[in-house]
């Protein structure tokens, strides 16, 4: 399950909790392996689910692309756990794993996604993989796409998640059986 153990969901007591708990297992992302390791801090756990929940199923940048960099970046992170979770609310907006597996491929050559997209794509590998080419001319191409706020959007949405992924990782976690 992963190196250290979950609180079980019954003995979390704390009613914000429980609820964030409960809108996070109804977007599908996360199960309840995360928010169990988390209610160990309940004060730490609830603005993560929030800022979790918000970020990920809330905003102005669609929810299948966000769905697609966050398993891109799971897979990056090694992160077993968040890389195979799926969001709800993603496949009722009609996302397929073909677009998945091609997100986290070579989407410059995937028709299936716009040129706005691939900035975007883009712009979640390289704060992974080379943070130095988001300079100014990256800026300015993303700004042909996105407002300033989409871009703020989805920055903070890719350092967040990656920053879970990576924690998830440390802990060996797996998702839990459905």
């Amino acid at each position: 399950m992963a190196r250290i153990a979950p609180v079980p969901l019954e003995a979390i007591d704390d009613p914000e909790l429980a609820a964030l708990l409960a809108r996070g297992r109804t977007l599908g992302v996360p199960d309840a392996l995360f928010p169990g390791l988390l209610a160990r801090v309940p004060g730490y756990a609830k603005p993560l689910m929030r800022a979790l929940i918000e970020s990920h199923g809330s905003g102005n940048v669609d929810h299948k692309l966000k769905e697609i960099i966050r398993i891109q970046l799971a897979r990056f992170a090694g992160d077993a756990y968040f890389a195979s979770l799926r969001s709800e609310q993603a496949r009722a907006a009609g996302l397929t794993e073909a677009e998945i597996e091609a997100g986290c491929g070579d989407y410059e050559d995937a028709p299936c996604f716009t040129e706005a997209e691939k900035c975007a794509l883009r712009y979640a590998d390289q704060m992974y993989l080379d943070a130095s080419k988001l300079d100014p001319a990256f800026y300015e191409e993303m700004k042909r796409h996105y407002t300033e706020a989409q871009i703020m959007e989805l920055g903070a949405f890719i350092a967040f998640h990656y920053g879970m992924q990576l924690f998830m990782r440390s802990l060996a976690a797996k998702p839990l059986a459905s």
